[in-house]
């Protein structure tokens, strides 16, 4: 099931591109499953992890996931895709208050997910400099609040052995990318 996620997700964003780069957009969904699949996770969250934008980014509906890929997969997937009606604002705040509530593996596929944004972010911020920041929906100020807000909200009720060690490296990025060193 695994390799038909990574598959499909191909599909999907083929001809995608990164943000602030022209590295191809399945780069992302790949590291954030490889994470997943890294720190021991269930096939259906590894398979979440490879298709976690392909609602949010394609023409592709959580249909077609569920479909294809079953009930848990879909609702691992439905639970992380913003909706694009919403301002930035409004889909980040609803991420945040997602990330504080929501079941383990929600949290795990969230915060992988944003590790893997932060440090492509890092890596462009050494690269480009400050201008990275205006092909973003929000400044260095907003993405700041949001990033921090998710450090800040991923633990809530969760135990400690229940939080897999690249929490700690989201916290180590957030520092480094939006600290005041």
């Amino acid at each position: 099931m695994k390799q038909r996620a990574k598959a499909f997700a191909k599909k999907a964003h083929a001809g995608q591109k990164r943000k602030s780069s022209d590295a191809p957009y399945i780069t992302h969904p790949i590291r954030v499953a490889d994470r997943l699949e890294e720190n021991g996770f269930s096939t259906e969250l590894v398979c979440a992890g490879y298709l976690h934008d392909v609602v949010e980014d394609t023409l592709y509906e959580i249909e077609d996931i569920e479909r294809e890929f079953g009930e848990r997969v879909a609702e691992l997937v439905a639970a992380h895709t913003e909706d694009k009606s919403k301002s930035w604002q409004e889909r980040k705040q609803h991420t945040i208050n997602t990330i504080k509530y929501a079941e383990k593996e929600m949290r795990y596929l969230i915060v992988a997910d944003k590790l893997d944004n932060l440090l492509d972010m890092e890596v462009d911020l050494k690269k480009q400099g400050d201008v990275v920041w205006a092909k973003f929906n929000a400044g260095f100020e907003q993405q700041k609040w949001y990033n921090e807000s998710i450090a800040a909200g991923m633990y809530v009720g969760l135990d400690c052995d229940d939080a897999p060690d690249y929490f700690r490296e989201f916290e180590d990025v957030v520092d480094r990318v939006f600290g005041d060193d």
